[in-house]
């Protein structure tokens, strides 16, 4: 090609260029408008309301920080949220992985029927956040509820288990364990990714299964359990419904399933504090991009990324 159709070009590929960009801007523009009207505005909306004192009714009033210093020096019922709150996350979430870890490795053995078993499997984490099974789990765990029916087999006559406060966050906790059908699908997925040859070699070398697990499975599995473990903490830290309906909205009994979610909640909605709400929620935010972050820099020790 002669430079003088190159520089005829040139203008050409520019003019093109310039429409291509337009139309896929034109296409992207529903997603700024969203970003902007249901994201972005209502998130500097909340930040801006956590420094003031607003009650939903009338103007806001500047404090600035003192909606944050109430949280720590005059509200026991945020410290129980959040002593709450981190016994729900660190408790079910490293058991929700155990178990969707082991199902995977059950399933990843050639079971007949794989995707049946794994649709199966799946469908508590599409359920596990309604109202109708957070219903159902207040019957189960109740007086007269499956779990003291079979204990009752064995002679055992227990209690409603969401009505004691000794045992009613760890209700939830099983809950939460029980949707544990996300982290499984994915889990048996990179499974899958695991050359076979690695299995055979090790089992010429003598290795168990055991070894063979330790050794080559869980290494070459890390950037899963690092996926699965960065996204069930967000999702553990913003349960809601679950609580809200076990314990009938009040966070009982004797605040024992209060997690700070619902504590929001209450405070906003309930008692129209919203501006302290959106206090606690920003506190929230802090909390899970700290935990995030430290999982990231972490994640240099221990997570190993195959070539």
């Amino acid at each position: 090609m002669s430079t003088t159709q190159g520089t005829t070009l040139a203008p050409q590929l520019r003019k093109r260029r310039r429409k291509e960009a337009v139309a896929a801007y034109l296409f992207l523009a529903p997603w700024f408008v969203g970003l902007v009207a249901i994201t972005a505005g209502p998130l500097l909306s909340s930040l801006y309301l956590s420094f003031t004192d607003y009650s939903l009714i009338g103007d806001s009033q500047w404090v600035g920080f003192d909606n944050y210093v109430e949280m720590f020096t005059d509200d026991p019922r945020f410290l129980k949220a959040l002593n709450n709150t981190a016994v729900y996350v660190f408790v079910s979430v490293p058991l929700q992985l155990t178990f969707a870890l082991a199902l995977a490795l059950v399933l990843d053995r050639g079971v007949r029927g794989l995707p049946f078993y794994r649709s199966i499997y799946y469908l508590p984490s599409l359920l596990g956040g309604s109202v109708a099974v957070a219903i159902l789990w207040r019957q189960v765990f109740g007086s007269e509820g499956l779990v003291n029916e079979v204990l009752g087999w064995f002679g055992v006559e227990g209690e409603s288990w969401v009505a004691h406060p000794d045992t009613a966050l760890g209700t939830l906790i099983v809950l939460n364990v029980w949707t544990f059908g996300a982290p499984m699908v994915i889990f048996l997925a990179g499974l899958r990714q695991i050359p076979r040859s690695y299995y055979e070699a090790a089992g010429l070398d003598g290795a168990g299964q055991l070894r063979q697990f330790f050794s080559i499975t869980l290494p070459l599995l890390t950037p899963i359990v690092f996926f699965n473990l960065v996204l069930q903490l967000i999702n553990s830290f913003q349960s809601f419904t679950q609580a809200f309906v076990v314990s009938g909205g009040k966070g009982g009994p004797s605040d024992s399933t209060l997690l700070l979610t619902m504590h929001i909640y209450q405070e906003g909605f309930g008692n129209f504090q919203m501006g302290y709400a959106s206090a606690m929620a920003w506190f929230l935010v802090v909390v899970i991009a700290v935990l995030t972050g430290v999982n990231f820099l972490m994640s240099r020790y221990w997570v190993f990324y195959s070539d």
